[in-house]
């Protein structure tokens, strides 16, 4: 596997943790905070929490999966690279911030 190969590897695994995080985080915070998403949330009275995660997840991890075996093709790495960059900032940081408002209390 040659360094691109493998720095898009590193984007796809980066990017399927971040879902596992999101996913995780929504079902722990919903406890304490309401979702965010409003497909996600007027989905959920529909199919149980648990399932209305499962299946956006599945449906994002899918998607992932799809970029990742574009492999070299144009744009590919750039997209993962907006993806991560997107979750990162629209779920990891708001989630970690409202989380850790929980332990210093």
């Amino acid at each position: 596997m040659d360094a691109s190969e493998q720095r898009l590897h590193q984007l796809f695994l980066l990017n399927l943790c971040l879902q596992i995080f999101d996913g995780v985080a929504t079902y722990h915070g919903l406890r304490f905070w309401g979702e965010g998403n409003p497909l996600v949330a007027g989905a959920i009275p529909y199919l149980g929490l648990a399932g209305t995660l499962c299946l956006f997840k599945a449906k994002a991890c899918g998607f992932l999966v799809l970029l990742r075996r574009l492999g070299p093709r144009p744009f590919v790495r750039q997209s993962m690279v907006l993806l991560a960059t997107v979750y990162g900032f629209f779920s990891f940081i708001p989630w970690m911030a409202r989380l850790l408002s929980l332990v210093f209390v």
